[in-house]
């Protein structure tokens, strides 16, 4: 596996509304909670199987409109994570490699606004 995708360790503050994960190759993804929630990888927050691997990396960087929490993340193989939020939803596997390109995107939209 790419170290650029293997999680070393993944922390939750729900206080804070951050979602960090140190990956095998040093980087470290810090993404809000609302920005995460609402990119759920799930069909039926997609919008459909013709919109699945796509989300929205500038959602991460607007005032959240709620605050959300995980209560549960659970791995699925090595693959992806499970995250149960506390609006009940539960049905989005977050694949690694996902949570790792959608930091990248969300880089890439700061340095364009910076630049």
């Amino acid at each position: 596996m790419d170290t650029r995708y293997k999680p070393v360790s993944v922390d939750v503050s729900n206080s804070e509304q951050l979602f960090k994960v140190e990956w095998g190759d040093g980087h470290i993804t810090e993404l809000s909670l609302f920005g995460l929630r609402k990119n759920c990888p799930c069909v039926s927050c997609r919008g459909g199987h013709s919109e699945m691997g796509k989300y929205e990396p500038e959602l991460f960087k607007i005032e959240p409109t709620r605050k959300y929490e995980i209560l549960k993340a659970e791995p699925v193989g090595n693959h992806a994570l499970k995250i149960t939020w506390d609006d009940g939803h539960n049905s989005g596997m977050y694949r690694w490699q996902l949570i790792r390109d959608m930091d990248e995107a969300v880089q890439r939209l700061s340095e364009e606004k910076d630049g």
